[in-house]
């Protein structure tokens, strides 16, 4: 059997949250922060009344239901509620612009919307839509100045069928509009086979029972925290904490000491600033240190010793943190695994509900590899370059997008009958690890022929303990960087308060041409960089943190 989960009817959403619910039902599953935290079994009385809310008013299986809001308790109320009799919910990222945000409750065509109380404004300000009417998250009312009372008295004449209807495992569950860095949103539709299968192939990577407490930081609309943050810990009877606050580091580390989780997901981001802010300065900060943390079996042993550190910075009890969203600076994968830090990187798509491969908690790790593909996951190189290996990764599995809502000409050009083809660069090397070289669209050709990838020079960048960004493109036929710094360690390195501005600006202007001449020493010839440009404002990005490249290009 591919996925050891027995008691499974089949692979639905229903099906998972009714198995989980036998199983575990007096068992603790949601909660906020320092709040008491609902049951598997008031987590499904929750559900089935909101599922006679909506279908009092008139959502059908079929239906359209947006969802946007923060991370709260009730999120994977409205998810379900929807999910469960064949409805198809539109997760919206709630730090997309409002008019974003409009455009997809349009787009979609959803009928009823769940808001938060921080968002009901952007819905307040919805015209020209199909919608209605709207469910505030916080307390799972109607909001009635929101609501179609014309079309609900119609409503009222009809007679309901009181039977639940079962959605099928091919049905669409889920309809996301992905952030992606490349320009517009598109709508990813993913079935319910492809959400459950998903979640059943992490088994391999990491074995999670009802004992363990998931800390959930980043967005539930994103398909990685949904899939892994939510529906995985429903799977195996854990429970799942929500954070009341933006997740900032001083949120986070009273969190984590009231929490105590043992499992959490992360952007690299995050671990990269925990890494650069609280690892390294120990031992940077003086000649003798800085010596002896260039001989490799030293810096190994005070690895160990920071590594100890910060699980107890994490709560204690941290046993898994997934890295994912995208690529993790191989520094700071290195620091990880010589500090025998519980990290597992993941790496897949939104179209692939996502994951399509992992590292594993009882494998030594390869420093720059995704890992191995999950279980039921096919992953292919198409048309792989005779000398390395490396060509345009493709996967075959059940977790697989239905296709692009309303868009068959794109989704045309993403399928090889059933490869989907992922516009990412790679190699598989002899044990069948996934190494990822970057995106093809990203790939800037040399005057040569050669391929080079941006990101990778980025990683080298980004080592620089003053550097908080980097994004590297051609211009005029020429390999340039745009570098945004720290400038808080500016300022303290430079004593910006007492210096003048004119010599801070020479300061910054040599940094940056020693920083360019250590980078080109590390590269090839044909990928060395002409010149690094100073970016004063942070890099608009999206919300796993990847730079949205295509503003820069012009």
């Amino acid at each position: 059997m591919l996925y050891p989960y027995e008691n499974l009817e089949n692979f639905t959403l229903p099906a998972l949250l009714n198995r989980s619910v036998k199983l575990y039902g007096e068992r603790d599953v949601l909660s906020k922060v320092g709040q008491e935290p609902m049951s598997y079994k008031e987590l499904y009385e929750n559900i089935f009344n909101m599922i006679k809310i909506l279908k009092d008013n008139g959502i059908r299986k079929g239906d359209k239901v947006a969802l946007l809001s923060e991370n709260m308790p009730n999120w994977a109320i409205a998810y379900f509620s929807v999910t469960y009799f064949g409805g198809i919910i539109v997760p919206i990222l709630p730090d997309f612009h409002p008019s974003d945000v409009q455009h997809i409750i349009r787009h979609s065509e959803a009928k009823a919307v769940f808001v938060s109380n921080k968002h009901l404004q952007t819905i307040e300000e919805l015209e020209d839509s199909n919608m209605k009417f709207v469910i505030k998250l916080d307390d799972l009312t109607l909001v009635d100045e929101l609501t179609n009372h014309s079309y609900m008295s119609k409503l009222k004449q009809r007679i309901a069928s009181k039977e639940l209807p079962k959605p099928a495992e091919d049905d669409m569950a889920a309809l996301l509009y992905t952030s992606g860095t490349t320009g517009h949103s598109k709508g990813v539709m993913l079935s319910h086979k492809n959400l459950v299968t998903n979640a059943m192939s992490a088994y391999k990577n990491i074995n999670i029972t009802p004992e363990d407490t998931f800390l959930s930081i980043l967005p539930l609309a994103h398909t990685l925290e949904c899939t892994v943050g939510m529906i995985v810990p429903i799977l195996h009877g854990a429970d799942v904490v929500y954070i009341d606050k933006t997740p900032t580091p001083n949120v986070l580390i009273k969190a984590f000491s009231v929490v105590q989780p043992t499992m959490m997901l992360s952007v690299p981001l995050i671990i990269e600033k925990i890494y650069k802010n609280k690892v390294l300065p120990k031992f940077t900060s003086s000649a003798p240190m800085r010596f002896l943390y260039n001989i490799p079996f030293v810096r190994k042993k005070l690895n160990k010793i920071a590594g100890k550190k910060l699980i107890e910075t994490f709560g204690g009890k941290l046993r898994f943190l997934g890295i994912g969203g995208a690529a993790l600076s191989p520094f700071v994968e290195k620091f990880l695994a010589e500090a025998d830090f519980p990290y597992i990187i993941g790496y897949g798509l939104t179209e692939t509900s996502p994951l399509i491969a992992g590292t594993r908690l009882d494998h030594t790790p390869k420093i720059g590899s995704t890992g191995l593909p999950m279980v039921g996951v096919e992953v292919e190189i198409h048309e792989p370059n005779p000398n390395n290996g490396e060509g345009e990764i493709y996967v075959k599995s059940p977790s697989v997008m239905l296709g692009y809502y309303k868009d068959e000409e794109q989704t045309k050009e993403v399928m090889d009958g059933e490869w989907f083809k992922t516009g990412d660069l790679g190699y598989l090397d002899e044990d069948g690890y996934l190494f990822i070289s970057g995106r093809s669209k990203n790939v800037i050709i040399g005057s040569g022929g050669e391929n080079i990838y941006p990101e990778q020079i980025e990683a080298i960048i980004n080592q620089n303990e003053t550097v908080l960004d980097s994004l590297v493109m051609e211009k005029e036929g020429k390999l340039v960087a745009r570098i945004h710094l720290d400038y808080e360690l500016i300022d303290k390195l430079f004593k910006a308060d007492n210096t003048p501005d004119s010599e801070v600006k020479e300061k910054i202007d040599k940094l940056l041409e020693d920083m360019r001449k250590e980078v080109n020493a590390q590269l090839a010839s044909f990928s060395k960089i002409t010149k690094f440009i100073e970016q004063i404002e942070p890099f608009v990005k999206t919300p796993t943190k990847k730079i949205k490249r295509y503003l820069y290009t012009e």
